[in-house]
């Protein structure tokens, strides 16, 4: 069969699936389960209206679950074997991976980007979403900033590869620091410790676009009579900032928060471009890729922390995105 007809009747059978589905259960509901006849037809019929969203529903309630929940189910008894999949350990892996130095430190150094990063990038964000609303030319300054959004990671860290190079004709760094009279290059990525920050910084210009234009616009929906107020009160443009209208927009600034926190516990191409994890960088992704295709099980259990990990911050983060809706 040729790939249009496949096409074609692929569109015919989904499509028809889903309108047979939807008239089949409502038959079954209204004729069999709930049918409007009896002693008292119309408490049939508030039952039959009650259940027919959920029957509508079940079918992508199923397959989402089926999405969601298989792989981490699968993941999670993965775990419990050994290298080739062939020997079911328990918890030996994750035994493993507590007694391994290199684990912890690429637990630290996670902590140290979930503190880093996400604080620093909002910061910056909201600092720059208000400074941009207040000058002539603020769209062209947001649309620089907001531009490294558009960059892979990969793309960025070969960006700020050129920014550290070693050799004052090529890095930045290296070139300010000829030029301030200091003679030896010096290259910051094998530093050990503050290697980890200058890669941070990579990703802090990544998303600090991303948070300038949440929270601008958290910023534009703050009433002008409260700020007026302030003003007539006497209050200065600092306190009118972080005593009026950042208490006003806490939640989109902890949905923005959120949100860059569980980008940052998966990030991986950023250490990975740069280190390859050497030099005291690795990452839990990172320490989970150097097992890849060599020991599934432990690089699975690594998979599985992780999830752990960010599943909190997730669920937070939804809530945090449910109430500011409201």
């Amino acid at each position: 069969m040729s790939p249009l007809l496949q096409g074609i009747a692929t569109i015919l059978i989904g499509v028809g699936g889903c309108v047979g589905y939807f008239y089949g259960a409502n038959l079954l509901l209204d004729r069999v389960i709930f049918p409007p006849r009896g002693r008292d037809p119309g408490a049939n019929i508030s039952r039959a209206n009650a259940v027919r969203p959920w029957l509508f529903l079940a079918p992508a309630m199923a397959a989402l679950g089926l999405y969601l929940v298989y792989p981490v189910v699968g993941s999670f008894w993965r775990s419990l074997y050994n290298r080739d999949g062939g020997t079911f350990i328990g918890p030996g892996n994750y035994t493993d991976l507590a007694a391994d130095p290199a684990f912890r430190t690429a637990v630290f150094n996670n902590l140290l980007w979930v503190l880093v990063v996400p604080a620093a990038s909002t910061f910056i964000g909201l600092v720059a979403a208000q400074l941009t609303d207040r000058i002539r030319w603020g769209n062209i300054a947001k649309s620089i900033i907001f531009m490294p959004m558009a960059i892979s990671f990969v793309g960025a860290s070969l960006i700020w590869k050129f920014v550290y190079a070693n050799e004052a004709d090529i890095g930045l760094l290296n070139a300010i620091r000829a030029a301030l009279g200091f003679d030896d290059p010096l290259d910051v990525i094998q530093i050990p410790f503050w290697n980890n920050f200058f890669l941070m910084a990579i990703l802090i210009w990544i998303q600090t676009g991303f948070a300038m234009v949440i929270l601008s616009a958290a910023l534009r929906g703050i009433p002008d009579e409260t700020i007026e107020a302030a003003i007539l009160d006497g209050a200065n443009p600092l306190q009118i900032f972080f005593r009026i209208m950042v208490p006003q927009i806490t939640g989109t600034i902890l949905v923005v928060w959120t949100t860059i926190t569980i980008l940052v516990l998966k990030v991986f191409d950023i250490v990975y471009t740069m280190t390859g994890g050497n030099f005291g960088t690795q990452i839990l992704p990172s320490y989970m890729m150097s097992y890849m295709f060599k020991d599934d099980g432990r690089a699975t259990a690594v998979a599985f922390v992780i999830m752990l990990i960010v599943l909190p911050v997730m669920v937070w983060n939804i809530v945090q995105a449910r109430k500011e809706m409201r």
